[in-house]
């Protein structure tokens, strides 16, 4: 059975992406931590970061300095943290997010209902900023 992120990139379930590309996709969270909380996924099905092929594990750090710069750019946070857990979806999946502090990072700390109107601006702005990325 695929996962909720396989069935996501596959169009089944909508998510407001910002980045698409042949190895893989990034989408602002449903549950962010903090505004403009980016989601970065493989297209491979592969449950551990560890298994992940030396190339995609290395285009995604790529593309995830991309997304944390844009969103550096946007929103100024402190920092850009990033974190793998793999807890939620057995589906590699970066977590891409600004920050002020460590407890930016506590999964506590979602948002479970985001303001809609606030996502929709985060997604045009952010998917601006990334299709204009000049490298």
């Amino acid at each position: 059975m695929s996962t909720i992120f396989t069935r996501i990139i596959n169009g089944e379930i909508p998510a407001r992406f910002v980045w698409t590309d042949e190895l893989c996709v990034a989408f602002l969270d449903v549950r962010p931590l903090a505004p403009g909380h980016v989601l970065l996924v493989p297209r491979l099905e592969i449950d551990q970061w560890t298994d992940l092929p030396t190339d995609v594990a290395t285009h995604l750090m790529s593309v995830a300095q991309h997304i944390g710069i844009a969103q550096k750019d946007l929103l100024a946070p402190e920092r850009i943290g990033l974190m793998i857990a793999g807890f939620e979806v057995p589906h590699v999946h970066i977590h891409v997010v600004p920050i002020n502090t460590m407890r930016s990072l506590d999964f506590a700390n979602a948002d479970p209902n985001p303001d809609q109107d606030e996502l929709d601006r985060l997604h045009q702005q952010l998917g601006a900023a990334l299709q204009h990325d000049p490298s």
